[in-house]
């Protein structure tokens, strides 16, 4: 039986467990994405209405949060969207779907709730059937007018986006440096760090560019 809900404070350590094992030495020895949700939640930018867990048989086993970002075109208008992530599924559980409904419910809940664009970093293998798309194709850049191969954009109603030049900011939260989350990490069971092919992968892709 699988159950969508809101986070609840008794779910904190056990979503921060599963963000870390989900994540660790994925993209680097070690991981990051635990203490960001660590962190998130007590942040402005956070927004509780979008924090899902997802059960099954009644285990906690994925989670995904998001923040407030925002949009500005070259005259200076502001545009207020979502990030989301991390987004996590206990490894045993990935490849299984359970990624695609938790997010896919948190889509519609979004649209709900007025939000009509949403911009992430990931790997586009993991999100193109989603409905994302290069956030070149938007003419969304970041401040320093790049376009990352990792960055993609979805409208949540369509035309939300119009073509014009827009710059990318995310929330100051999404600032995580690796030492601050290594030393929090440092206080938690020990997990062993390892170097990996995907670190390799996910090096290349944030740091390819769309010309």
């Amino acid at each position: 039986m699988i159950k969508i809900r809101n986070e609840t404070e008794k779910d904190y350590m056990t979503v921060e467990e599963i963000t870390r094992k989900a994540f660790y030495n994925l993209y680097m020895p070690g991981c990051v994405e635990h203490y960001l949700v660590h962190i998130m939640r007590q942040h402005e930018d956070f927004i509780p209405e979008l924090d899902y867990v997802i059960e099954l048989d009644g285990q906690v086993i994925g989670n995904i949060m998001y923040t407030h970002s925002r949009l500005v075109d070259i005259h200076g208008t502001e545009k207020k969207i979502l990030t989301f992530g991390p987004v996590s599924i206990l490894p045993k559980y990935q490849r299984m779907g359970y990624g695609k409904k938790l997010m896919e419910y948190s889509f519609d809940q979004a649209a709900a709730l007025g939000y009509d664009v949403i911009v992430i970093f990931g790997s586009p293998a993991n999100y193109v059937n989603r409905g994302f798309k290069s956030c070149k194709k938007y003419n969304i850049s970041t401040e320093d007018e790049k376009y990352p191969a990792a960055m993609m954009a979805k409208e949540l109603h369509p035309n939300a986006l119009d073509g014009r030049k827009w710059v990318y900011y995310d929330s100051p939260v999404m600032a995580v440096t690796q030492k601050d989350a290594m030393l929090y990490d440092d206080t938690l069971k020990e997990m062993k760090r390892e170097h990996r092919p995907s670190q390799e992968e996910f090096y290349i892709m944030s740091h390819s560019f769309l010309a």
